[in-house]
């Protein structure tokens, strides 16, 4: 019971992470919760975990406007996470796993809305799973024989090493196999650059009625947006025509003049040719399978990437999402790691012993 009542209170704070963190706000300042929409602050009496938002029905105590599921969601959800890491492992490494819920619970909403993985709390996480390692040595290798500190240590380590650059390698290899999206036009298309609606959302690069958020093209400096234009407007005047190049922060003309995108006031001309640069997988990703492998080793690392894998193409079947459609892994990720911290090992376990390549022997 008291490990349900401290995650309940820690899902309460996760529910001001997941909102403030992607919009680059203070998760202290202001120090009270307040209701998006009339940002009316929610005293200590109405914001009591589970309970307020059920008392509640849901809505905002000020102007009726509705409260998602979601903050009920997150708060049982860590709730319920907090209670079986009690339950199924010892004291000692209680907290670095509650910790490490936590942020499994915060990347996953996040990358769920945003598509992006707080880099910031995935070092974190990874320096409190060395932690941990070095505390209870079998963390690391719960399918194995466990060692000393020192090699609980260098499990976790290793861990790390392999799910940062295990799957970074696969990032580029993706990126020189798919990076780029080629799209062609039997007749010329309006193409134009679309301002942010709101704080939330980024800018887009409309072509043929299709927006494209402005971090999906440029995840990378070196990242470059090709156009062949029938003619270019720039701040409503005509620019020319031939091969527009559109970085991250400024565009180059086809006479070579630069311009900074931030001083122009509009952009937009038309096309029958584009070739725009995409990521197979996002650099956060790399940065959270680091931290489940200092936590769980690197046997902790495969078998999350492979879980998640699974995890993915049923949520694409069920889903209805077409290939070529952005899926966030974060969240598939995460769900694997849990799944192999909460018995997952030992279907490894089995596998190692039975049908893998130690039965060989």
């Amino acid at each position: 019971m008291p490990a349900f009542l401290i995650g309940s209170c820690i899902g309460s704070f996760l529910n001001v992470v997941i909102y403030r963190v992607p919009l680059g706000m203070s998760v202290n300042e202001p120090k009270r919760s307040f209701c998006p929409l009339c940002k009316t602050p929610i005293p200590m009496t109405l914001n009591m975990p589970l309970i307020s938002w059920l008392w509640l029905r849901g809505k905002c105590a000020s102007c009726s406007a509705p409260i998602a599921f979601r903050y009920f969601g997150v708060e049982l959800l860590t709730a319920v996470l907090f209670t079986v890491v009690w339950w199924l492992f010892p004291p000692v490494v209680a907290v670095p796993l509650w910790i490490l819920m936590a942020l499994l619970v915060s990347i996953t909403f996040i990358d769920a809305e945003h598509l992006i993985i707080p880099t910031g709390m995935t070092w974190v996480g990874s320096g409190i799973g060395l932690v941990a390692c070095g505390l209870w040595p079998k963390l690391p290798v719960m399918a194995g024989d466990a060692g000393t500190w020192v090699d609980g240590l260098k499990a976790g380590g290793i861990g790390w090493v392999a799910g940062f650059f295990g799957l970074w390698a696969v990032v580029e290899m993706g990126k020189m196999a798919f990076g780029k999206k080629e799209m062609k036009f039997e007749d010329e298309v309006d193409w134009f650059l679309k301002e942010p609606e709101g704080d939330e959302d980024p800018l887009m690069f409309v072509i043929d009625g299709e927006e494209i958020p402005w971090w999906d093209v440029f995840s990378r400096k070196s990242d470059r947006l090709v156009v062949e234009c029938g003619e270019i407007v720039v701040d409503g005047e005509p620019a020319g025509s031939g091969q527009l190049t559109i970085r991250e922060l400024e565009i180059e003309l086809p006479g070579g003049e630069v311009r900074q995108i931030g001083e122009m006031r509009s952009l937009a001309g038309t096309t029958r040719h584009a070739v725009i640069p995409r990521e197979a997988m996002g650099m956060g990703d790399v940065h959270l399978l680091g931290m489940i492998g200092a936590f769980f080793g690197w046997s902790g690392v495969f078998f999350s990437l492979f879980a998640a894998s699974i995890f993915a193409i049923v949520a694409a079947v069920i889903g209805r999402i077409g290939f070529g459609r952005q899926l966030p892994f974060g969240p598939f990720l995460a769900m694997g790691c849990v799944a192999w911290a909460f018995g997952g090992w030992r279907v490894w376990e089995w596998y190692m012993g039975f049908l893998g390549p130690l039965a060989m022997r």
